[in-house]
């Protein structure tokens, strides 16, 4: 065995230049190879970081090692592993790429075969891994194309129908672990009753349970885990939409599939014109395709770069005692994980068909950009970051971690509560000029602390990002960019968020929610949501300029809570609507308050305003500006209030609203008032 490896590696140093390396992968290659040159080389990624393992430890010196893949498939079950033992080091880096002008594809799926006929038209494939749980899956692709889990009803939702554990009336929260359904929506004879998934789509989270029992005298479904919130639609009384998922019997239309695990076997509808004697047909395998894995308290995996390889179909089945209740689905796992780790890059990428998040950046990591990729058709979110919290060791926070030139669509697909980009406890990131659109939940999401308490989020900058067609009126409670708690020196500038639908409340476009604390909101054009354009749950000293809030339908700009203390500044933006009464909704109203900021003095000054707002401009150009109220109050109370003495009611002058150009004429009265143009033409992805 020791001459073994001596030949390996003297075989290795054979081609070890002082400064460089290259290492050869090709589908057709052989990991009994030296992977020395592109006559020579591996079959496998994994096998040759583990050669370059095997140089690293002889001592060798290499100030950069670079992996080659030649073009082609490259099939992979389980995750390839970086290191600090085979990744790069603070002497040297790695790049992995794929050869110039080919692109490299790593395929986590697995191809099925062996379909004929079942019965009707229906038809049926091995799957013998199944029967073990060696291989389950809830994604199918025939012919490149994702297909429909079986379920009911095949369009829309049922509606809960009763609430034996409370409805309204309970706190939103309370665990429910039952609800009563309409009669026949719900069938104890179901043939795998109990792998049977009801997906239920309720405030902001979309929670997965198992059917534990069905009483069909009572229409009592009982599920094996519980729910973390009560079974309403919102904070109203009506019952939330579900549907029912992986029923046998309920693939009864073209395009829909289900998985009988209990019998290893796999049925399927054609679409029409679909041969399946000749169909593609593939399922997820694999988990996690890479894991950069280092020791924030030790040693770190650093200094690589990944660059312009695909990345296709990962798995993920969510446990039976995770309902998914979290926000942001914040539980779902990623393709990618990285912890402990540092000076990573990927870039030009494509990460596609995806059954969890993309990316999850973990405890201990800094300096890992990535930029210029596509990500598309995702179960859950493109990106999470979340490091360590003040209670853990301060080597394993996360920082400077930068998400830029990325194009994100299609997110949310399985799990639609996940965020487009998820951004915790992290500080120093850049999130900028990324493209976020076709999700079901919120586009950017910053913070992970609720309400005032101490959190490490801070210095993180949010910029030229095009977020539009969110939400899709499936959940509520979200936004185009959503922050929460203490984030200290965070700047929020120049985004394009357009296009969001909620289910029932809270389409909003920038939502500053429980606790948002000392952050800029500056320079941004939102337009076109269901809600406000511009959204306060309850803040504190929040500086809210030049922004665009133009044609929130059901309100414009919204305050929940009132507090004693100054929650925004609100200054120099433009506010336009053609839909409501009142574009100030919610609760705007000032108290009396002190700041007890010197114990020394004996009397302390009293403080009334609860936010400033001034040298603004409001139209509606439907409405006179006596027919409109401002918190409740005629235009001129509202200034005998000290609320916007110097704003203006005027026409902004854009070039062309109606086609949602709200680029400015040189003659708008915005000018007078401070007003600077906002360009938004370096918005999205830079070429």
């Amino acid at each position: 065995m020791r001459s073994i490896l001596f030949l390996l590696l003297f075989a290795l140093t054979q081609w070890v230049n002082a400064q460089s390396l290259t290492i050869y992968v090709s589908p057709t290659g052989n990991d009994q190879n030296t992977g020395k040159s592109a006559d020579v080389p591996l079959a496998t990624l994994q096998k040759a970081l583990d050669n370059w393992a095997v140089l690293k430890k002889s001592g060798q010196t290499v100030s950069e090692a670079i992996i080659l893949l030649a073009g082609g498939t490259y099939p992979v079950s389980e995750a390839v592993k970086i290191t600090s033992e085979n990744g790069g080091s603070e002497h040297g880096s790695l790049t992995i790429r794929s050869m110039e002008n080919q692109r490299a594809v790593i395929d986590g799926s697995k191809k099925i075969s062996g379909w004929k006929k079942y019965k009707n038209n229906i038809w049926m494939a091995p799957v013998p891994e199944a029967k073990d749980g060696r291989w389950l899956f809830n994604q199918l692709y025939i012919n490149g194309e994702q297909k429909t889990l079986a379920r009911f009803p095949n369009q829309g939702f049922y509606t809960v129908a009763g609430f034996p554990d409370g409805g309204a009336e309970i706190d939103y929260h309370k665990a429910c672990k039952r609800f009563q359904f309409k009669a026949g929506d719900l069938n104890p004879k179901w043939k795998n009753i109990k792998d049977v998934r009801v997906i239920v789509y309720h405030f902001w989270t979309d929670t997965h349970l198992v059917i534990d029992t069905i009483d069909a005298t009572t229409n009592i479904v009982t599920f094996k885990h519980e729910a973390n919130k009560r079974f309403t639609d919102d904070f109203s009384n009506e019952g939330a939409r579900y549907i029912v998922e992986n029923v046998f019997e309920g693939m009864d239309s073209p395009g829909e599939w289900f998985l009988d695990r209990h019998k290893g076997m796999v049925y399927y509808i054609p679409m029409p014109g679909e041969k399946m004697e000749t169909a593609e047909v593939l399922a997820p395998v694999c988990a996690e395709f890479i894991r950069f894995e280092g020791d924030p308290l030790a040693k770190r995996v650093e200094n690589i770069t990944v660059e312009n390889i695909d990345f296709e179909y990962s798995n993920f089945i969510l446990p039976e005692n995770d309902a998914n209740d979290h926000q942001g689905s914040v539980t779902v796992p990623a393709s990618v994980t990285a912890i402990g780790a540092a000076n990573i890059s990927l870039r030009g990428c494509t990460f596609k068909n995806l059954g969890n998040f993309a990316f999850d950046i973990q405890k201990g990591c800094s300096n890992i950009n990535v930029v210029r990729n596509k990500l598309e058709h995702l179960a859950a979110g493109a990106f999470k970051i979340n490091g360590g919290t003040e209670k853990d060791h301060p080597l394993e926070r996360t920082r400077n971690i930068i998400i830029a030139d990325n194009e994100i669509l299609h997110y949310g697909e399985k799990y639609p509560s996940a965020v487009g980009i998820l951004l915790m406890n992290a500080e120093g990131c850049y999130i900028g000029h990324n493209h976020i659109f076709d999700g079901w939940y919120t586009g950017i999401s910053v913070g992970w602390q609720w309400g005032y308490q101490r959190s490490v989020s801070r210095d993180n900058i949010i910029e030229f990002n095009h977020i539009h067609r969110i939400g899709q009126g499936l959940l509520s409670d979200m936004g185009g960019i959503y922050t929460l708690g203490v984030s200290p020196g965070t700047i929020i500038r120049n985004n394009l968020i357009h296009d969001v639908e909620s289910n029932k409340y809270g389409g909003w476009g920038i939502y500053n929610d429980e606790g948002s604390t000392h952050i800029l909101i500056e320079n941004n054009i939102v337009y076109n949501t269901k809600y406000a354009a511009y959204n306060i749950h309850y803040a504190k000293e929040l500086t809210v300029r030049n922004n665009i809030f133009a044609l929130g339908r059901l309100e414009v700009l919204n305050r929940g809570r009132q507090e004693p203390h100054n929650s925004v500044y609100f200054e120099n933006n433009i506010v336009y609507w053609n839909s409501v009464k009142d574009p100030f909704t919610g609760n705007w109203k000032d108290q009396p308050y002190v700041f007890h900021q010197n114990p020394n003095i004996g009397t302390q000054p009293t403080y009334t305003d609860t936010f400033d707002s001034d040298y603004n401009l409001y139209f509606d150009p439907s409405q006179a500006l006596s027919s409109l109220r401002f918190n409740g109050f005629t235009w001129d109370e509202w200034h005998q209030k000290g609320k916007d003495i110097h704003s203006v009611y005027a026409d902004p002058m854009f070039v062309n609203a109606t086609n949602y150009d709200f680029r400015l004429l040189p003659e708008s009265p915005a000018f007078k008032l401070g007003f600077k143009a906002i360009d938004m033409t370096d918005v999205g992805p830079r070429k």
